[in-house]
């Protein structure tokens, strides 16, 4: 099964907060977006492997420890993704963008693939799928399976806010992906919107309906 690692950080549920309230303005709701991005960066990246050099301090010398220099890209998932790209650049400005273009057929639930970009180098890197709402799991998982067919090994999955049904739907379709939210909701509504949710968060990105 996936790791599911579920962010209990008081800055993350505290910021997470602000964005459910139905009150909360698209400023303010975008500021949030990429904090909390770059607190959950912050736990994703825990793993980075690190290697021991030598280095002169302005009093002495010793040894310090950096990252190995491991080849990482972000891919968010349009358009909700682009909201949270920018925190998580602030923290590894080294890494690469692509993007993900998905939208999900009203009738079917399905997700249909309708852009992709990815740097040339995708399948060389350690790929961070960024969907900051992840309601039945069928975005995501098509998203896992683009990156997948282009030869990448290793994912992991960053969102705000999932369902319990799209924790089972992952974990049964990609069991290698490592999963990162600072929430999980209980249930969707009759139009497949999470509940409680914070409502569109494209639209209260980007101050359209």
């Amino acid at each position: 099964m996936a790791q599911v690692h579920v962010m209990d950080h008081p800055l993350i549920l505290h910021k997470l907060s602000l964005m459910r309230d139905r009150q909360t303005g698209a400023k303010e709701f975008r500021e949030a977006a990429r904090e909390i991005a770059m607190l959950m960066c912050y736990e994703a990246t825990r793993d980075l492997p690190l290697k021991e050099i030598s280095l002169e301090t302005p009093l002495a010398h010793t040894r310090a420890r950096v990252i190995t220099g491991k080849k990482i890209a972000f891919v968010p998932v349009m358009r909700t993704g682009l909201g949270m790209v920018e925190g998580m650049l602030e923290l590894i400005p080294a890494a690469k963008v692509g993007h993900i273009g998905l939208f999900r057929d009203p009738e079917t639930m399905q997700a249909v693939e309708y852009y992709c970009k990815l740097p040339v180098d995708i399948a060389e890197r350690d790929v961070i799928i960024i969907d900051p709402m992840i309601a039945t799991g069928a975005s995501a998982s098509a998203a896992v399976n683009s990156l997948k067919e282009r030869g990448v090994r290793h994912i992991k999955l960053l969102c705000l806010l999932m369902t319990e049904q799209a924790v089972e739907l992952l974990q049964r379709e990609h069991p290698d992906v490592e999963i990162f939210t600072a929430a999980i909701d209980p249930a969707l509504d009759e139009n497949g919107f999470i509940l409680p949710g914070m409502g569109d968060a494209g639209d209260r990105l980007f101050g359209t309906r």
